[in-house]
C-alpha cells in the first residue's frame, strides 16, 4: 500500500516512533485477544445473574466468536474507505463501549448482543492492528514485527484462565469486562493520535452487501454447528443437519455471487501468490485445528482429571504461555536473521516432538510442576511458527495484505472451531471406550474388586451405616474408574492433535523449499 507521496510508511517512521506505535498497537490487540478465552473462566457464575443454564450461557462465548469470524470478510471494505487507522479505532471504541455494557447485561440476551459488538470490535482491532504493524517496519524487520504480533494473538488466550480465575475469586466476575475500559479508553485516544495514515487514497464506501450476508450467514451456522454439535449429538440432530444445509448453501450462493459481481467483497486475485495459499492451510491446520485442540485439553487435564481450582489450573498453564510469548518474539528475530524457512524447520521439529512425545505424558500420577516442563516443549513449537508462517504469507501481498491479514485470521477461527469441535468428539469417544475397556477389566477380576469395596466400606463404616458405607464405597470405584477413562482419553486426544501437524507440513514444505522472491510488496 503506497503512499500519496510515493514513499512507504516505514520509511517516515523514526525509531521511537515505531517503538510507541508497537506498544498502542499490541496493547489494543492483547486486549481483544485476552477477551477470546478470559470469559470461560465465569461462564459458571453467571449463569444465575443471567438466569439461563449451562447450555444458554455457552452463546455467550459463541456469539462473540460468530460475530469476529463475520466481520473479519468486512475490514477489507471499511479500511479502503475510512483508512487502516480509523479502523482500528473504531475496533477500540467499539470493544470498549461493549465492555462495559457487558458488565452491567441483566439477562443473557443483553450479554449475546453485547458480546456479538465486542466481536466485532474485536475483528477490527486484531486485522488492522497486524497490517499497521507489518507496514511500519521495514522489509528486513518484519519477521520481527510478526514476532511481536504473536505475543498477543499467542500469548493473551494463554493468559486469559489465569486472569479470569484470579479476577473472579478476588473481585467478581463484572471485573472481567471492566478491566477492558482504562486499558481502552487510553488506547483509543493514542491511536487516534499516534497510528499513521497507512492507507491515504481512500475510496468511496462500497460493499457487496449479498456476498457479505450470505457470508454471515454460512459463517453463523457453520460455527454454531461445531459449538453445538457434541451437545445436540451432531447429525443425529435436524438441528445440526439444518444448520449444515444452510451453511451449504450459503456459503455456495456466496462463492456464486463473488463469480458473477463486479464489485467483489474478497480479491481473488489474492490466491495466486501461493506462499499466501500455503499459509493459509498452515494457519487452519496448525495454528487452528492443531492449537486449539491443546488450548481446549489443557483445562481440562488441570481441572476435571487433576481437580484444581480455574486459578491454580491458570496457574500451571501460565508458564508455557510465558514461553509462547518469549519464543514468538525470538522467532521473529530468527526469521530476520537466518530466514523464515529455517525457522519454519526448526519449528515444525519441535512442535511434533512436543504434541507427540510431551503432551501425550500428562495423566493423573504426573507430578503437577513435571506437568508443567511438558507443556514447554510445545510451547516453543507453536511460539516459533507465527512469525515465519505470517512474514512469508504476507510479504509479496503489496495492496493486498490487509485482506491476507483478514483471511488469515478468518480461517484461524474456522480452524479453531474445527479444532475444538472435533476434540470434544474424541475425547467423549475415548472416554466412552476406556471406561468399557476398565469395566470389562474389572469384571475378570471381580473378585478382587468386592474385596476392595468390602475394605473401602469398613473403612467409612464408623462414619456411616453400613448400607450407606457400601454405597460411598461403590461410588468412590466409580468415581476412580471415570477419572482412569478420563486419563486415558486426554492422551489419546493430545496425540490425535498431531495428525493435523503432519497435514499442515504437507503445505509447509513448499514455504521452505520456494526460493525468496526477489520483489516485496510495498507498503
Amino acid at each position: 500500500m503506497n503512499t500519496s507521496k510515493g514513499s512507504s510508511v516505514y520509511e517516515r517512521i523514526g525509531s521511537l516512533e515505531r517503538l510507541l506505535l508497537t506498544i498502542v498497537i499490541v496493547s489494543g490487540v492483547f486486549m481483544a485477544v485476552l477477551d477470546t478465552t478470559i470469559v470461560e473462566v465465569i461462564l459458571p457464575k453467571i449463569m444465575a445473574p443471567l438466569a439461563t443454564d449451562l447450555y444458554g450461557v455457552q452463546w455467550v462465548v459463541t456469539s462473540y466468536m460468530i460475530a469476529s469470524a463475520t466481520f473479519l470478510l468486512f475490514i477489507e471494505t471499511l479500511a479502503k474507505s475510512t483508512g487502516l487507522k480509523w479502523t482500528f479505532v473504531i475496533g477500540q471504541v467499539l470493544f470498549t463501549s461493549a465492555s462495559f455494557l457487558c458488565a452491567n447485561a441483566t439477562n443473557l440476551a443483553q450479554m449475546i448482543i453485547f458480546r456479538s459488538l465486542q466481536g466485532v470490535g474485536e475483528a477490527f482491532i486484531v486485522a488492522s492492528g497486524e497490517t499497521i504493524l507489518f507496514s511500519i517496519y521495514p522489509p528486513d524487520k518484519r519477521g520481527t514485527a510478526m514476532g511481536i504480533y504473536a505475543l498477543s494473538v499467542s500469548f493473551a488466550p494463554a493468559l486469559g484462565p489465569t486472569l479470569g480465575g484470579y479476577l473472579t475469586e478476588h473481585f467478581s466476575w463484572h471485573h472481567v469486562f471492566l478491566i477492558n475500559i482504562p486499558v481502552g479508553i487510553i488506547g483509543s485516544i493514542m491511536s487516534s493520535t499516534m497510528l499513521p495514515e497507512v492507507i491515504e487514497r481512500k475510496e468511496k464506501f462500497s460493499i457487496n452487501l449479498a456476498s457479505f450476508i450470505f457470508a454471515g450467514i454460512a459463517t453463523t451456522s457453520l460455527l454454531t454447528l461445531l459449538s453445538k454439535g457434541q451437545q445436540k449429538g451432531w447429525f443425529t440432530s435436524p438441528y445440526i443437519v439444518k444448520l449444515y444445509t444452510l451453511s451449504a448453501i450459503f456459503y455456495f450462493l456466496f462463492f456464486l455471487n463473488e463469480y458473477f459481481s463486479k464489485n467483489k467483497l474478497i480479491e481473488w486475485n489474492i490466491f495466486r501468490f501461493q506462499e499466501f495459499t500455503n499459509a493459509l492451510a498452515v494457519y487452519f491446520f496448525i495454528l487452528g485445528l492443531s492449537m486449539y485442540q491443546v488450548f481446549y485439553l489443557l483445562p481440562i487435564y488441570y481441572e476435571n482429571l487433576r481437580l484444581l481450582g480455574t486459578f491454580d489450573t491458570g496457574l500451571h498453564i501460565l508458564p508455557m504461555a510465558i514461553t509462547i510469548g518469549i519464543v514468538s518474539i525470538v522467532s521473529g528475530l530468527m526469521s530476520d536473521k537466518v530466514g523464515e524457512q529455517n525457522v519454519l524447520v526448526v519449528s515444525s521439529l519441535i512442535l511434533i516432538i512436543g504434541t507427540l512425545f510431551f503432551l501425550p505424558k500428562l495423566d493423573y500420577y504426573t507430578p503437577k510442576k513435571i506437568s508443567t516442563l511438558y507443556t514447554i516443549p510445545w510451547a516453543i513449537g507453536v511460539g516459533m511458527f507465527f512469525a515465519p508462517v505470517t512474514t512469508l504469507a504476507l510479504r509479496n501481498l503489496g495492496e493486498y495484505t490487509n485482506l491476507g491479514v483478514s483471511l488469515l485470521h478468518y480461517i484461524r477461527f474456522i480452524g479453531g472451531s474445527f479444532g475444538t469441535a472435533l476434540a470434544t468428539n474424541t475425547l467423549q469417544k475415548a472416554i466412552a471406550k476406556h471406561q468399557e475397556s476398565i469395566l470389562a477389566e474389572q469384571f475378570k477380576s471381580l473378585s478382587y474388586i468386592n474385596l476392595k469395596i468390602n475394605e473401602w466400606t469398613q473403612l467409612v463404616s464408623s462414619l456411616y451405616p453400613f448400607d450407606i458405607a457400601q454405597k460411598k464405597a461403590k461410588a468412590l470405584l466409580y468415581k476412580v474408574t471415570q477419572l482412569m477413562a478420563l486419563n486415558y482419553a486426554i492422551k489419546d486426544t493430545f496425540i490425535h492433535s498431531v495428525y493435523f501437524v503432519f497435514i499442515g507440513l504437507i503445505f509447509i514444505i513448499p514455504l521452505v523449499i520456494r526460493k525468496r522472491g526477489n520483489g516485496k510488496g510495498n507498503i
